[in-house]
């Protein structure tokens, strides 16, 4: 097994030691962040960096670059406090990679690549109407982090819209039937197949395959 130690890392050409860095923790979820500014001008942005907080109250964390250039949608989600987060699947992947390009302000990325704002039950920020799983959230807390400079932003989840087909009578959401990719490193994109659900693992039983 080959080893790669701190120094390597910090001598690595700034692209590669992102590239690698964002390789080692596997596979990411994966979506794309809708926001509106109080203007009305529209931001759509593809994100692997959200993650689950807590389920009471029903939080959702994500991770944002340091603010050195322009984040237009960081700067919607702290002036109007509302966003979306919209699953990913094969169909779009290609477009919603293409968000990441750095479009000017007065360019809405939804009409750059190709997919659709949808404003549902008067919630402020647009979903992307291609999109099987949609997640809407209001801004609860920003935190710095000051060892390098990125930004947490903690949202409270609102409404969630997902395919019929897809929730188990226990509260299991079925990405995997929503057409979900996931990504690992900056660039790569994939398909997932389940092995198995599994028991609540608990010290006096064995574990067991769920339906």
């Amino acid at each position: 097994m080959q080893r790669i130690n701190e120094d390597a890392i910090l001598n690595f050409e700034t692209r590669y030691r992102a590239q690698f860095i964002n390789s080692i923790t596997g596979f990411k979820s994966l979506g794309l962040v809708g926001s509106r500014s109080h203007e009305g001008n529209t931001n759509l942005a593809i994100f692997s960096s959200f993650t689950h907080l807590g389920s009471n109250p029903a939080l959702l964390a994500c991770i944002f670059r340091p603010d050195s250039v322009e984040r237009h949608t960081l700067s919607n989600i702290l002036q109007t406090g509302f966003y979306t987060f919209n699953h990913i699947h094969e169909n779009i992947y290609q477009q919603a990679h293409q968000t990441s390009a750095r479009y000017a302000r007065e360019i809405s990325e939804f009409d750059a690549v190709g997919l659709t704002p949808e404003y549902k039950n008067g919630f402020w920020a647009p979903f992307c109407q291609e999109s099987f799983l949609q997640v809407g959230l209001e801004l609860k807390e920003k935190i710095d982090i000051t060892i390098n400079g990125t930004i947490m932003v903690i949202g409270q989840v609102k409404e969630v819209y997902i395919p019929d087909n897809t929730l188990h009578p226990d509260g299991y959401v079925d990405v995997e039937k929503a057409q979900t990719l996931c990504c690992s490193g900056l660039d790569s994109y994939h398909k997932t197949k389940r092995l198995h659900r599994l028991s609540y693992a608990k010290t006096d039983k064995e574990v067991t395959f769920l339906t």
